[in-house]
């Protein structure tokens, strides 16, 4: 007979997860065997119920909710900071389309962190939601291949699993921003990154294609790396760009918190042309209006949504698509100063 090991008081109590790995068996294994389904093997179904007494480890009451056979009206969305205006939009709009379908949203927020991201993903299918929305880190989803729910990836495609994706087309952006600006007559054209593996790596794309088919040399000192994605860090390097011998005569700011502290940095400066990507409140609302490359964001969370619910339903059965969304410039004043 099996001991339930003792934990102390401050412990968190044990997950499907830890039974998969106290059995050495995959999640769906576990999740099968706690909600009494079918085509376990009676040898791994016993070791799976020995971890589950030597961890102590007893049901969420929202899988205890779903009874054999009857499918879930649950959602999941992971994405990342939710204070970051681009991610509250995206769920939004989620959370409208599947409350009109009739459906509950799960919300999980991990931030560029790869295990925490697939610790959560791994609960999230314990809970054996209808389907998953993920913005994905950088990290390998092959773990997915086997979830047994429908997947669909946000604005950022995953490494290891063919699956649906609806995104901006961010290089495009890119290339518009820097197109404009060059087209002003800037030659000095800077670029201020934030960190991002995927989306910031395309606009960056963008902005060496336009020079390239100006046949404007890209002087790699203008190329800044931002350490993180804050509007601080982009402030002090737009402050280190200015106070150059030759500082750049335009601005591309690779976000929307990138652009705040882009402005931040110039402070009553009004020489250098700015052109910022995505959109942000009361940018049309300051003394320079802001010009922007932007996207609607809510559709990307929209069509998501209804992409994953017919997924569910089993009313798209067409193999997993790519959905790009268009990047357009509004030019409001900021992009359209020509060179000093």
């Amino acid at each position: 007979m099996t001991e339930t090991l003792p934990r102390s008081p401050d412990a968190r109590p044990p997950t499907m997860i830890d039974v998969a790995r106290r059995a050495g068996v995959g999640l769906g294994t576990v999740s099968r065997v706690v909600n009494g389904g079918a085509g376990v093997r009676a040898e791994t179904a016993e070791r799976v119920r020995a971890a589950i007494d030597e961890l102590g480890f007893q049901r969420n009451e929202v899988a205890r909710a779903l009874r054999p056979g009857k499918k879930s009206s649950s959602l999941a969305l992971v994405l990342g900071d939710l204070t970051n205006p681009f991610f509250a939009t995206i769920a939004k709009a989620s959370l409208e389309v599947a409350g009109q379908s009739g459906f509950a949203v799960v919300l999980g927020s991990v931030d560029e962190d790869p295990e925490g991201e697939k610790r959560a993903i791994q609960e999230l299918i314990g809970r054996q939601v209808a389907g998953l929305m993920i913005v994905p880190d950088q990290s390998d989803h092959s773990f997915l291949t086997s979830a047994g729910v429908p997947v669909v990836f946000v604005d950022r495609p995953a490494h290891g699993i063919d699956a649906d994706i609806v995104m901006v087309d961010n290089e495009a952006g890119g290339k518009v921003a820097t197109d404009h600006l060059l087209g002003q007559g800037h030659r000095r054209v800077a670029v201020l990154l934030a960190p991002s593996y995927y989306t910031t790596g395309r606009r960056l794309r963008g902005y060496r294609r336009a020079h390239r088919e100006a046949g404007v040399p890209v002087d790699e000192s203008l190329v800044v790396q931002l350490p993180e994605g804050t509007a601080e860090a982009a402030e002090r390097a737009t402050s280190e760009l200015m106070d150059r011998a030759d500082p750049p005569t335009a601005l591309f700011a690779s976000t929307n918190f990138v652009t705040e502290g882009v402005l931040r940095g110039l402070g009553d400066n009004t020489r250098p042309a700015v052109v910022g990507f995505d959109d942000f409140r009361m940018a049309d609302m300051l003394p320079t209006p802001v010009t922007v490359v932007a996207s609607d964001i809510a559709d990307l969370g929209r069509i998501a949504a209804h992409l994953l619910l017919a997924r569910a339903a089993g009313t798209e059965t067409r193999p997993p698509q790519r959905i790009v969304l268009p990047a357009v410039l509004i030019q409001r004043g900021s992009g359209e100063r020509p060179p000093v």
